[in-house]
């Protein structure tokens, strides 16, 4: 493994500061693999085996019934899914595909179990990122269940200007297709939601996003920092959409 990937992964809240013998026994027992595009790598309700970290490329976390599927997450580099099956040796709950050609790190999910008995600053760190976690997965299901459409999305894009700096612009991170998906709607809503943001402080060219009235589209939002934040949500941990990138 590249040096300054090494580091990266280090740099990860889950593996931050725990013992250089437990994160050097973690990445002795991981498999390196290369995954072409549209790959599943993850099957709904088959046993967690690995931890997954994402090193290149794009995964979808999503879940199916009744041939309908749902975006549960998209994950970017470098990210890790799914914590919480691995923990609790339990099925996984979402299905995984990469997006485009990744590369991904396998962890065995025996591992992660034996580093959070033998280490107490690893087990903390998976504490805190099952928290994030779930806490990220509250205020999503808050957001589906409080939030109508226009409301879901106005708070969207402004919870993705925040974690960029407040940007007033900036590029829609992934396929439109996948953010009606994580939200709960259809294309077809999304596209008309998004034409209708023009009178309400905010245009969008294709996936560019331009903040024309900030104040107008937070009154739209009705932001709450019980349901936006400003908590990070395991950013890190595959339970949302990616960052988007400032334009």
């Amino acid at each position: 493994m590249p040096h300054a990937l090494h580091q990266d992964i280090r740099r990860l809240p889950l593996f931050s500061g725990i013992g250089e013998e437990t994160f050097r026994d973690l990445m002795r027992a991981a498999y390196d693999q290369q995954m072409p595009p549209h790959v599943t790598v993850v099957s709904e309700g088959a046993p967690a085996d690995f931890l997954h970290v994402v090193v290149e490329g794009m995964v979808e976390l999503f879940a199916s019934t009744n041939g309908r599927d749902a975006t549960m997450a998209v994950v970017r580099p470098v990210s890790t899914f799914i914590l919480a099956a691995c923990v609790r040796d339990a099925p996984y709950l979402m299905s995984a595909r990469t997006l485009q050609r990744s590369r991904l790190l396998l962890v065995p999910s025996v591992n992660v179990r034996a580093a959070v008995a033998a280490d107490s600053r690893f087990a903390l760190n998976a504490m805190q990122d099952l928290a994030g976690c779930y806490r990220g997965l509250v205020r999503h299901t808050k957001n589906l269940k409080l939030r109508n459409t226009r409301e879901r999305i106005a708070a969207y894009l402004l919870r993705q200007s925040r974690l960029i700096g407040d940007a007033p612009g900036f590029t829609l991170p992934v396929e439109k297709r996948l953010i009606a998906s994580y939200m709960g709607m259809t294309p077809e809503n999304l596209s008309r939601a998004f034409k209708s943001l023009a009178a309400d402080g905010c245009k969008i060219d294709g996936q560019r996003v331009i903040i024309t009235d900030r104040a107008r589209l937070e009154a739209l939002a009705g932001l709450s920092l019980l349901l936006d934040g400003p908590d990070p949500d395991a950013s890190a941990a595959g339970v949302s959409l990616p960052l988007p990138e400032a334009s």
